[in-house]
């Protein structure tokens, strides 16, 4: 993750194949309703294009960042619901254009920066390489969301791995965000690709083991997927059985996640 060049690279194709799903909808459908609650297609896009300005900010101008992160923290619950609403007024053709635009820019201001930076954000300062990965995290769920409303179901990526990595480091993160001690030895973790191969993580001989496909990992971190829809899911041990139960590779407070559906199936909240 020193070199953020691939992670950049995956960060445009995973935005690429977003705005594929969203161009050309007709305005009416931008407004249909997505699993988040309360937010259409529209308040997506927008919470994407409003990130992606943040984070250009963070980027290119850090005291001015400060000063917007400290006044969106000042609502620290509902300033990413706030953004998304008015973000959602705008018409959808210019809301396109402004989050094309926006995340064009930042994709550059991201390229030029140096590899060894650390940007500030509304948590700990993150690399450039970390930045592009949230970026991408984002964009993926909350594409998830959209395809989702769409009934469109998305071809698994090698850019997952990306989201996998994430979902495996913020194991503690999700401990403590729900006032848990996390606990001291690590977990193996595989995850089987979408090409087949098998992603591994930590000590290969530790008791505590997940495995499963790298896309219902990534569901369920990211919360688009209720357990019991994420079938190749395996926990071994009460500890992994419990961090499948929590695991959120996004900043915040506790997600609600999502309801079963009933149908041992997928379906796709972050801020």
């Amino acid at each position: 993750m020193s070199d953020p060049g691939a992670v950049l690279a995956d960060l445009r194709a995973e935005s690429e194949e977003l705005d594929a799903l969203v161009a050309g909808l007709p305005a009416e459908r931008w407004a249909a309703p997505t699993p988040a609650e309360g937010w259409t297609i529209t308040h997506q896009i927008a919470h994407l294009a409003w990130t992606d300005r943040q984070a250009l900010l963070s980027a290119t101008d850090p005291e001015g960042f400060a000063r917007a992160a400290q006044e969106a923290l000042a609502s620290p619950l509902t300033f990413v619901d706030e953004a998304a609403e008015a973000g959602a007024r705008t018409p959808p053709a210019q809301l396109l254009d402004e989050w094309r635009d926006g995340r064009g820019q930042l994709l550059r201001a991201l390229a030029e920066r140096p590899t060894g930076e650390r940007l500030p954000w509304y948590g700990p300062p993150m690399s450039v390489a970390s930045m592009a990965t949230a970026r991408l995290m984002e964009t993926w769920a909350h594409g998830q969301d959209v395809a989702d409303a769409l009934g469109v179901t998305r071809a698994p990526t090698a850019r997952l791995r990306h989201i996998a990595r994430i979902g495996v480091r913020t194991r503690d993160f999700a401990y403590v965000t729900h006032q848990l001690t996390p606990p001291a030895e690590e977990f193996r973790i595989e995850l089987r690709a979408p090409d087949g191969s098998v992603w591994e993580y930590g000590p290969a001989e530790a008791a505590q083991r997940v495995t499963g496909e790298a896309l219902e990992f990534c569901l369920l971190v990211t919360q688009r997927a209720h357990r019991r829809d994420l079938p190749s899911l395996r926990a071994e041990g009460a500890d992994a059985e419990r961090w499948l139960g929590i695991a959120q590779a996004f900043a915040g407070p506790p997600g609600k996640g999502r309801a079963p559906s009933g149908k041992g199936t997928g379906k796709g909240t972050t801020a």
